[in-house]
């Protein structure tokens, strides 16, 4: 094809991105745009404000071709409600159908369905009492309620009562360093009214993340008596909890490559007036704060709440008889009768499963593996792994990547 026949570059439109992109949520949804865009010919130049919030002030001068916004905000819902670009919405869903807006394409994450896979893996985690965690009510948590009353649907379904219902369903304070004692405090308070074991579901990884924090300091084992999931598969929660969180995770990139998708076709003539798109959850990251194992020994199940929280930092069989209030010999026998092992192993299995999670990520060397997981050297780390697993650490990993999906 000669210089003269060849097609003219697509113009390059101008779109911006309305999100607070300090939130995992948001953050999520903006790399599934970028996704969308690196998977097309299609060539945006975007707008999003360099700190990552979401500025409003002047949106209605924003001299460009589109927007894909947080709806979720009412602010940004009502600054964009006149506005003359093409407009697509990303934001919850919502049980009545009127509550989303008639003018734009509207895509939600499928609350029911966030809700009903978290609830289903606690049932799975052989648990019978049950309970949410949700936020104060406001504008800005529109969303949260929505998960309230997804789970409220499947309490009724099993038989609960209103009163029951909202007896399980805990809203607390909202975050912030003046209030953060006293919501602690209120929060322990309902967490030992409980019926346990109990599963709880947390709206979001924040507050699953409070409720980790109220368990440690209240010393309620997680997760023998408190089984906690989140929503959001937040890699920033999961570094800042001892215990490592099961979360629901959400469809967040898909999304936002299918709001980029509309607003690719609305750019060129399109329209999609109230048209509502769910998207359901990927599914879920099960780690250590949903693995109930029912026990008959109240000694055990407060030993190995102790040992996720401290097996890394080389502690020994003698502390955690200490922590329990029992003799090692006693301690030890319970250990035998439940697990079937003893103390010792447990701290060890604690390790090397840190250990692995570790490897699996392939940014720490084995030096280093070691000493964060409490292995007193780099040979013992090996041997460990060799009389374990059969392997190396560095033969682990190759084969965690030989499974990793291209």
């Amino acid at each position: 094809m000669t210089r003269a026949n060849a097609p003219a570059p697509q113009k390059a439109h101008r779109i911006a991105l309305l999100f607070n992109a300090n939130k995992v949520y948001d953050r999520e949804i903006i790399a599934g745009v970028g996704q969308y865009l690196l998977s097309t010919r299609v060539g945006w130049n975007l707008f999003l404000e360099e700190d990552f919030r979401c500025r409003l002030g002047g949106i209605e001068r924003f001299d460009g071709d589109g927007i894909i916004a947080d709806f979720d905000d009412p602010a940004v819902c009502e600054a964009l409600a006149d506005c003359p670009l093409p407009v697509v919405a990303v934001g919850s869903s919502f049980e009545d159908p009127s509550h989303y807006p008639g003018n734009v394409p509207y895509i939600a994450t499928d609350n029911v369905k966030l809700v009903s896979l978290a609830y289903t893996h606690l049932i799975g985690a052989g648990l019978r009492h049950f309970a949410l965690y949700s936020l104060p009510l406001a504008n800005e948590h529109r969303w949260a309620y929505q998960r309230e009353l997804a789970f409220a649907r499947l309490r009724e379904a099993d038989g609960r009562t209103r009163e029951q219902i909202d007896a399980e369903i805990y809203r607390g304070l909202s975050t912030s360093a003046p209030t953060w004692n006293q919501a602690i405090e209120q929060l322990t308070q309902w967490l030992h009214a409980l019926p346990k074991p109990v599963g709880i579901i947390a709206v979001t990884d924040a507050r699953a993340r409070q409720l980790l924090q109220a368990c440690l300091i209240a010393g309620i084992p997680v997760p023998e008596d408190v089984a906690i999931i989140g929503i959001d598969n937040d890699p920033l929660t999961r570094t800042l909890t001892r215990i490592p969180l099961s979360s629901v995770i959400q469809g967040t990139e898909e999304m936002g490559r299918t709001a980029a998708h509309l607003l690719h076709q609305m750019l060129h003539g399109a329209r999609f007036p109230g048209r509502t798109i769910l998207v359901p959850p990927v599914g879920i990251n099960v780690l250590d704060s949903t693995k109930h194992q029912p026990l008959a020994s109240p000694y055990v199940a407060r030993a190995r709440h102790f040992i996720r929280q401290y097996a890394c930092q080389g502690i020994r069989t003698e502390q955690v008889a200490d922590y329990v209030g029992v003799s090692r010999s006693s301690l030890e026998e319970h250990f035998r009768r439940e697990l079937g092992c003893t103390v010792h192993q447990e701290i060890l299995r604690q390790k090397l499963d840190a250990a692995k999670a570790l490897l699996v990520k392939r940014d720490v060397s084995s030096a280093d593996v070691a000493v964060r997981c409490g292995f007193k050297s780099v040979q013992y780390l090996h041997a460990v792994f060799r009389r374990e697993l059969g392997c190396t650490p560095r033969e682990f990993q190759a084969r965690a990547d030989a499974r990793e999906p291209v």
